[in-house]
């Protein structure tokens, strides 16, 4: 019982004790220090934080993973919850195609309660808004980009978009 307690003294009040390497390690992260060596009667301590410099640069010189194609949703067939439309492979030259500049929330109206911006049939011009992603709170608004005719709408409402996503097919007038 004496020898358990005396250890248990020592290492909470010895020089490299428990407590004084939680002090140390709080200096450590204060002063922003990430590599440190130790000494004292006899014991040795090695402290770092992070990767070692040849692992860091290491890790700079191996080249970066491809990225993964994303995968294209396939409309279902048969009945089922509303699915919007891919636009076609190749499109008349007429036809110009607005697409989501960021990953977000694609939105119809500015608010739940408001009128879409855009309708099929609706006419455009270049600085026209035509629907809002929001992404990370913001709310973008998006513009036409072009003078033409909303053909067609090709997100639901409040749906997930993807970066470059073809939201409206526009006919060019003018």
């Amino acid at each position: 019982m004496q020898s358990e307690r005396s250890s248990r003294k020592e290492r909470e009040s010895g020089p490299l004790s428990i407590k004084s390497l939680k002090k140390i390690i709080t200096i450590m992260n204060r002063a922003k220090i990430t590599e440190l060596d130790l000494e004292q009667d006899g014991v040795k301590i090695h402290l770092r934080k992070g990767p070692t410099r040849e692992e860091l640069a290491g890790s700079i010189m191996q080249p970066l993973p491809q990225a993964a194609p994303m995968p294209v949703a396939v409309p279902m067939a048969g009945p089922g919850p509303a699915q919007a439309a891919a636009p076609p492979p190749s499109l008349p030259a007429n036809l110009h195609t607005i697409t989501s500049p960021m990953v977000g929330t694609f939105y119809r109206a500015p608010s739940p309660e408001a009128n879409p911006y855009a309708e099929t049939g609706s006419r455009v011009e270049e600085n026209t808004i035509v629907c809002i992603v929001e992404a990370m709170k913001l709310m973008n608004e998006i513009k036409a980009e072009v003078k033409g005719v909303i053909k067609e709408i090709l997100v639901e409402n409040a749906q997930a978009v993807e970066f470059g996503q073809p939201l409206f097919l526009v006919e060019r007038k003018g």
